[in-house]
Order: C-alpha cells, then sequence, then structure tokens
C-alpha cells in the first residue's frame, strides 16, 4: 500500500492548491471556516424542538468528489481523501474512478482506492455513472460498487431527455429493470434530480414528470437522492411542490441528499446562484425539520461551482471544510 502515499504535508499541500504563500497566508482553512461558521445563520443549530429529531446524522457528513474534481485530478485520491478525513467526512460519493495517471506512473485500481478509504476511515456511500453506462455496462458498474464496498450506485442524469408522459413512463420501466438488478446483489440504485425532472409533460401540462417517475418506479429496487439545491431550484420555475414532501411522504426512497446551498437571485434564471453550504438562504433549518424522523437519510456536500470558487486559496478544500464546518452545526 505505501506505494499508493507519498509524503503528505498540509502547508506544502495547501500552498501547492493555493499557487501564493501569500494569499495562503491570507485565508488559512481553518480561520476561514470559523469565521464562516460564526458570520451565516444557515450554520447555526437546529431549534430546541428538533434535536435527537433529525434524520441526516451529523457524524455522517459526505462529499460528492465532484466538487473538489480539481484536486482529485492535480493531487490524487491518496492526498485528497486523506485531507477529507482530516476535515471530518466520513462518506464519499465518486464521480468517476480515475486520476491522472502522472501520480503512479499509471492509472489507480478500484482495489487501490479501496484501501485509501478504509485507511483513512472513509465509507464509499455511492456513485454518480453515466446513464449510458447503466445501459451498456450495468454489472461493470455494479462490480466496481462491490469492490469499493458502496450500498449505492446511481447516475445524475435524468430519466430521459423526453419530458412526456410516454417518455417517463418508459425511463422507469428502464430503472425498474436496473434496480432489480442491483437489488440482486445487493445494492441500491438511485437517481439524483436536478431542475428539469420537476417540469411539467410537454404533452400533459398539469402532470409534473417527477411525479411520473416516482409513481412508477418500484420502491423496492429504485431509490432517488435528492439534490436540495435543485428541488428548490424546480420549485421557483415550476412551483406547486414542497421538496421536504416528497421525502415525507416516501422517507425510504431517499437515502441520500445533495446538501448544495444557493443564495437568491432574481436575475438568474434559475431563481439561485449555487453557494458554499451556510453562505446561501435556501430553508435548510426548515427542510431538516419538515422530512421527518422516520427513516435516517446521508446528507453529502456539493458544490459545482467548488474549483476556481473564490476565496482562492484554498480553492475548492477550502469550501469543502467551510461547508463541512456549517453542515454540521446545522445537524447540531
Amino acid at each position: 500500500m505505501g506505494h499508493l502515499h507519498k509524503s503528505f504535508d498540509r502547508r506544502n499541500f495547501l500552498r501547492a492548491t493555493a499557487g501564493t504563500t501569500v494569499a495562503l497566508a491570507a485565508a488559512s482553512v481553518t480561520g476561514a471556516s470559523a469565521a464562516t461558521a460564526a458570520a451565516t445563520p444557515t450554520a447555526a443549530a437546529p431549534t430546541a424542538a428538533t434535536p435527537g429529531k433529525l434524520s441526516i446524522p451529523k457524524d455522517r457528513i459526505g462529499i460528492q468528489l465532484f466538487s473538489i474534481r480539481d484536486k482529485v485530478s492535480a493531487f490524487g485520491f491518496a492526498v485528497v481523501l486523506a485531507e477529507l478525513s482530516r476535515i471530518g467526512y466520513r462518506e464519499i460519493e465518486f464521480a468517476g474512478y480515475t486520476q491522472s495517471t502522472s501520480i503512479l506512473g499509471r492509472q489507480i485500481t478500484l482495489p487501490e482506492i479501496r484501501r485509501l478509504l478504509d485507511d483513512n476511515g472513509l465509507r464509499a456511500v455511492g456513485s454518480h455513472v453515466g446513464i449510458g453506462s447503466l445501459r451498456t455496462s450495468l454489472q461493470a458498474e455494479l462490480d466496481a460498487a462491490q469492490i469499493l464496498g458502496m450500498p449505492h450506485i446511481g447516475t445524475a442524469n435524468a430519466p430521459t431527455n423526453t419530458n412526456t408522459v410516454a417518455g417517463y413512463l418508459a425511463a422507469a420501466e428502464e430503472f425498474n429493470a436496473w434496480g432489480e438488478a442491483a437489488t440482486a446483489r445487493g445494492l441500491k440504485l438511485y437517481q439524483h434530480n436536478h431542475a428539469g425532472e420537476f417540469a411539467f409533460a410537454e404533452d400533459q401540462p398539469s402532470v409534473r414528470l417527477y411525479d411520473v417517475f416516482l409513481r412508477n418506479t418500484d420502491p423496492r429496487h429504485v431509490y432517488l437522492e435528492l439534490d436540495v439545491f435543485w428541488a428548490y431550484v424546480g420549485q421557483y420555475r415550476w412551483p406547486g411542490f414542497d421538496p421536504a414532501a416528497y421525502v415525507r411522504d416516501q422517507p425510504y426512497r431517499y437515502p441520500l441528499f445533495h446538501m448544495k446551498d444557493g443564495d437568491s437571485n432574481p436575475a438568474q434564471a434559475n431563481g439561485f446562484d449555487i453557494v458554499e453550504f451556510g453562505a446561501g438562504d435556501l430553508p435548510y433549518e426548515k427542510f431538516v425539520r419538515d422530512i421527518s424522523p422516520r427513516a435516517a437519510h446521508i446528507g453529502i456536500w456539493e458544490q459545482d461551482t467548488a474549483p476556481g470558487a473564490l476565496p482562492d486559496p484554498p480553492g475548492s478544500l477550502g469550501a469543502a471544510e467551510r461547508s463541512y464546518t456549517a453542515l454540521k452545526g446545522l445537524l447540531g
């Protein structure tokens, strides 16, 4: 296993991610985390009525590696997973299993990634794979999930790009078959939403596409990862539903959440800008109270815009640490 690890010095690592030592001194990760947690109201603990009743455990906060894809590419899984463990993350959701071949002189293997997870006290909780891979390489994707020890395997693609009732019915049938195959391997197949799934069908303007998918997929085999940000964007663009109500009505179908924050921006077509967790104004305190405590859900931080985001340095890993602090504060 030693050949996977390079000598890790946090100061040198952050200097490399920052680009300049002067900028790094101006915005250390730890200092920025404390300042953000103190300054943002969404980082506050839930009200007195809710402790002990929240269904998102604070000791199982996860991260979608897409949020720090620039660091995975530049430094590799060994360095990045060690840093995420130090921050406090415990659950890892993958967005691919590759890193630069210059790091090891070859591509890293799935068993090597699994050992890195184990060495750092991390657990693979899920992975986003393309819907095309589910069609053409389903068993290989399930193999990868089992090697990494993850209980869930999913896609961030819309069920279909045919936004009609018939299109979503056909997609539901396809997901049912994939989900049954996953169940046979002891895994849960999930679909991650964006905003478009909450639009109305082109052929039946009174029917919400997400409802067609939810009602026609088998709850024994098909699960959902609610991206909370995109659900609120969907509510903004196509009003008439409450994101928390979907979870409250079928809590066991939502094992995973994407805890992505947004800041209101009426000038933006989606109504919100993606920001670090705790820096936005999405109603997360209300959301975590309203979903009910009947099932446990793993909260996974994601910020699509973190690579290259300000403040920088240290860019996406700084956003990861500040967001972890704010998310843990929310879950109290």
